[in-house]
This record gives C-alpha cells, sequence and structure tokens, in this order.
C-alpha cells in the first residue's frame, strides 16, 4: 500500500499532515466519547453511566496486574486515556479514510511508525522517569541495571531497547497490515471484474473489517499492559 504523504515545515521540522489529523480526530473523538458518557452522573448507574464504569474498572485491572494497589493507584488514568486513544486510533481507519490526490489525510494513526515508535518513546520516557523520581538516579540505575546481579549488565541495557522496538512495532505491524488487507481486497478483488468479483469481496470485507475490530481491541490491550510493566519494572524492587 503504497501512497504519498503530505508534509509541512514548522520551524524547520517537517510534519506529516495525515498522521498529525488523524491522531487529532483520535483525541477528539475520545473526548467526546468521555463526555458523553460522563454526564449527569448518579449515584445509581445505569446505561452510559455503567459502560465509563466499565472502562474505568478495566484499564484499572490491567494496572492491578502489573503492580500492587497502592503504587498502581497514580496510573489508573494513565491507562485508562492511553487504552481509548489507542482502541479508537486502531479503528478509525476501519471506518473513515480520506485519500485525496494519492494522499490519505485520515486513517489510522497507529498504521503510521511515526504514531507508535512515540507513542513508545513516551511511555519508556515515562517509566524511567518514574524510576529516577522513585529512587533517584543511583537507586534507579542499580535496579534496573544491576539487579538482579551486576553481570547482567549488557542484557538489561539490550532489554530496554527491544522493549521499544517491540512495544511499537507490534501495535504498528498488526494495523498497519489489516488496513492492507482491507484496501487490496476491495482494489485488486472487488474492482477486477465488476459484479463477479465484487460481490464476493463483500463478504470478506465484512470478515476482516470484523477480525480488524477485535484485532485493534487486543493490541490497545497489549500496549497499554505492556506500559504497566515496564513502568512496574522501574518503579518496584527487582
Amino acid at each position: 500500500m503504497n501512497e504519498e504523504a503530505q508534509v509541512l515545515e514548522f520551524f524547520g521540522i517537517p510534519f506529516n499532515v495525515g498522521n498529525c489529523l488523524s491522531g487529532l480526530v483520535s483525541a477528539v473523538v475520545v473526548f467526546l466519547l468521555i463526555f458523553f458518557f460522563s454526564r449527569k452522573l448518579t449515584l445509581k448507574p445505569t446505561g452510559k453511566q455503567n459502560m465509563i464504569e466499565w472502562m474505568i474498572d478495566f484499564t484499572n485491572g490491567i494496572v492491578k496486574s502489573a503492580m500492587p494497589d497502592e503504587q498502581g493507584k497514580q496510573y489508573g488514568l494513565l491507562a485508562f486515556t492511553l487504552f481509548l486513544f489507542i482502541f479508537v486510533s486502531n479503528q478509525i481507519g476501519l471506518a473513515i479514510q480520506l485519500p485525496i490526490n494519492g494522499v490519505t489525510y485520515l486513517k489510522s494513526p497507529t498504521a503510521s511508525p511515526a504514531t507508535t515508535f512515540t507513542l513508545a518513546f513516551l511511555v519508556l520516557v515515562l517509566a524511567h522517569g518514574m524510576g529516577i523520581s522513585k529512587f533517584g538516579f543511583k537507586g534507579y540505575v542499580k535496579n534496573s541495571y544491576f539487579s538482579p546481579m551486576p553481570v547482567l549488565l549488557p542484557m538489561n541495557l539490550l532489554e530496554q531497547f527491544t522493549n521499544f522496538l517491540t512495544l511499537a512495532l507490534r501495535l504498528y505491524g498488526n494495523i498497519f497490515s489489516g488496513e492492507v488487507l482491507l484496501t487490496t481486497i476491495y482494489d485488486q478483488l472487488a474492482k477486477s471484474n465488476g459484479l463477479w468479483t465484487f460481490i464476493p469481496a463483500i463478504p470478506l470485507e465484512i470478515i476482516w473489517q470484523a477480525f480488524s475490530v477485535f484485532i485493534g481491541s487486543i493490541q490497545a490491550y497489549v500496549f497499554v499492559t505492556l506500559t504497566m510493566v515496564y513502568i512496574s519494572q522501574k518503579v518496584e524492587k527487582e
């Protein structure tokens, strides 16, 4: 799936318009969803309030699985926000795509490595920062790189790099490949021989759309779970 990119420079820094617009749309969708679900909260939750409370409980459960309750309380909002943003970002390209003159201005932000590498980088910077904040720099270095024994320093250093790569590439690869296959079904099958190929392409497209929704949900869960695991490794004693 080759496509051109519209790039604008701001103070000499290049920005991909499609990535920025797609990420902004995902953020706005998340805000509107939470705004809608959180209106008129009551002591006896019903309907949409049940939904948002279920989502909060779900992401809190991810945090609790990685670190103790007292330690994990401060990360509940992070897990909740990160899960919703990635979930919406994974799904938005399945419902809406805006190609203009070969440039796709609206798609799944997570189908771009720039987005997933940025998210992974922010997560790992946060994890290391929280480790330094809790133990101090010397304690952080000892806990992260010289535990359980100093001889493992090279492996621990390599682990930081592989954590970054796998966190970003797992999300990108799954979402990008899903969109590639959907595009291939439409371009190479549905439009190839009129009704003879268009009709059988419809159920294939629907099936893969449903599968992509499932994969997008799983990848949001995996990303947040690994985020909490990486943070717990920095803020908990080895």
